[in-house]
């Protein structure tokens, strides 16, 4: 049975690439510091999880050995340039050897639209910036670049670049929903920013396929991007009345959006760093937003891999009216009387 690893397989994104993984035959295993972070991954047959901290290199390195692939989802969106550094740069840096010691065949690495391989520093934002640095890593040792002697050649890479994810658990349309059902207007930094929101299990299934288009590499190819991206384009303050409308929201109708002008917005996103716990935005993800998040065209997108991009809409209102007394059969039923 083909092993693979899988970084970051707690999360959102990493839930359903793993789920995937399984049906699809392999034996995936998943590093996590905590072993409660994958309950909900525990019932997969074929899965098995490992207590570790992936940033320790020589525990990573053990964990890569002995694996035919590996995936790297770890990202985060709120930080120091100490923090994304970490998580963007230097732990591709520690993986890239990794993989080269170990002789992996495929690594797929999802990164983020907007990042910049060939010119990192030309970003706007510190997490784009740091997503362009670790891209460049592993492209240069998927090349062979700076193999030490006894280590194994490159291997065969695949960059997905996604636009937003959304899906029934995201943070970004339920939040907008949620928001406005506790306040009564919406004053939103960003609002002209636009975005193309992509399905977490087309994203999923994007790793699958880069995973099976290279089932057969002997590394050294060349390094392949693609831009992960759905059907549609929206601005902020669009997906922000989407949700509401979406999930009934007085009615559909929503909360009034107040575009913020930029200063504006930065100090709200500098009061919401300020606030206890995860921010809802930051001043770097406002720095992000000034360049659109939408594909370039000038990369493969999904249907390089055989997939047709779901739209966000119908998807989206079934996620977010389950909660609602018109969803499902107690719907029909109220319809019925």
């Amino acid at each position: 049975m083909k092993k693979i690893l899988v970084l970051g397989g707690t999360g959102f994104v990493g839930a359903h690439v793993c789920e995937k993984l399984v049906r699809e035959g392999w034996h995936v295993t998943v590093p996590t510091r905590r072993r409660a972070n994958a309950s909900h991954l525990l019932p997969l047959p074929t899965l098995t999880v490992l207590e570790l901290d992936v940033h320790n290199e020589a525990a990573l390195a053990q964990a890569v050995a002995g694996h035919d692939a590996v995936v790297n989802l770890v990202a985060i969106l709120h930080g120091t340039q100490e923090a994304f550094n970490k998580a963007h740069v230097a732990l591709p840096q520690k993986l890239a050897r990794a993989c080269t010691a170990a002789g992996v065949k495929v690594v797929v690495h999802v990164s983020a639209l907007g990042a910049n391989a060939l010119q990192p520093e030309s970003a706007p934002s510190l997490y784009l910036r740091s997503k362009g640095q670790g891209e460049a890593v592993l492209m240069q040792a998927a090349m062979g670049g700076g193999a030490q002697a006894g280590a194994h050649a490159g291997f065969a890479l695949t960059v997905l670049r996604p636009s937003v994810i959304f899906g029934a658990d995201d943070k970004f349309i339920n939040l907008f929903a949620k928001l406005q059902k506790l306040f009564p207007i919406m004053p939103l930094a960003g609002a002209h920013a636009r975005f193309q929101p992509v399905w977490v299990e087309d994203v999923a299934q994007a790793v699958v396929r880069s995973l099976s288009k290279f089932s057969g590499a002997s590394g050294a190819a060349a390094p392949q991007v693609i831009e992960v991206c759905g059907p549609d384009v929206f601005t902020l303050k669009e997906l922000v009345q989407l949700s509401a409308s979406l999930s009934g929201v007085r009615g559909g109708r929503g909360r009034p959006v107040i575009a913020l002008p930029r200063w504006m917005g930065m100090i709200q996103a500098l009061l919401m760093e300020l606030a206890p716990g995860a921010p809802l935005m930051s001043r770097d993800n406002l720095d992000s937003m000034q360049i659109d998040n939408v594909a370039t065209g000038k990369l493969p997108g999904l249907e390089a891999l055989g997939i047709k991009p779901a739209p966000l809409k119908p998807i989206a209102q079934d996620y977010l009216t389950q909660g609602q007394a018109s969803y499902g059969l107690p719907g029909i039923r109220l319809k019925s009387r």
